[in-house]
């Protein structure tokens, strides 16, 4: 049985709690974007590209992940792979599967597109050790992910 919806209304802390949240957010983007520009990436490519560092993944799970359609990521690893960033391997658990893989060029330009975020930097530098652990604490557990 569904729990019906919350009728009580946030109090204001938490708006502005929210609102803080959706501000720090669309900055993060804003200089994302432009972070990505500088090494003539979309944003997509850039995202793309940072998943793949992580490790090589298959078409339908980078669709996923980026919460788009596999077509969309088929188009956007064919411009990073024209660009030697990416590459197309078998997946070797399943050779009728094509995996996305990040080449080493592929992760120095992630790295350095990572590396230039100065807003995801330079406040954090002004926070304590123990400052920034609490709040990755918090974030962890607003994402569910645990403390």
């Amino acid at each position: 049985m569904a729990t019906p919806p919350s009728t009580h209304r946030p109090d204001e802390l938490t708006l502005e709690v929210v609102d803080l949240i959706g501000a720090v957010v669309g900055r993060y983007h804003e200089e994302y974007e432009e972070a990505a520009a500088e090494h003539a990436l979309t944003g997509a490519q850039a995202k793309l590209l940072s998943l793949l560092c992580l490790e090589p993944l298959p078409m339908r799970k980078l669709a996923q992940k980026l919460r788009c359609e596999p077509s969309n990521v088929t188009g956007i690893v064919d411009r990073l792979e024209s660009r030697g960033l990416v590459e197309r391997r078998p997946d070797p658990a399943d050779r009728r599967v094509k995996l996305a893989v990040a080449t080493r060029e592929g992760r120095q330009v992630a790295r350095d597109l990572r590396e230039s975020l100065r807003f995801a930097r330079e406040p954090l530098a002004g926070l304590t050790d123990d400052e920034r652990l609490a709040l990755r604490d918090l974030l962890r557990r607003m994402l569910g992910d645990g403390a």
